[in-house]
């Protein structure tokens, strides 16, 4: 199997930000602990707060089926549900 690229950004709501960056650093450990995950990475972009660059790669689909089911159970699920997702998957 090929592995699976995520890549892209969120909006994160004002409203939501100061949440979103206190539980950000543990929902990134999180996903670096799941097995199949390569590479994760989240930045905040210089200009603007509320947003922020993402890049995953997955070993496979199955790595990144279980990674997004894990992480709509997760306390990350709860705190980014208003969070706007722009990605391209391949």
């Amino acid at each position: 199997m090929s592995k699976v690229i995520l890549e892209g950004h969120i909006i994160v709501p004002e409203a939501d930000l100061a949440l979103v960056m206190r539980e950000l650093p543990v929902h990134i450990r999180n996903t670096r602990e799941e097995d199949g995950c390569l590479v994760f990475r989240v930045s905040q972009d210089e200009n603007l707060t509320n947003k922020f660059h993402v890049y995953e790669e997955f070993r496979d689909k199955v790595a990144f089926t279980l990674h997004q089911e894990r992480v709509q159970s997760s306390r990350w699920g709860e705190v980014a549900a208003n969070v706007q997702r722009y990605y391209r998957i391949r």
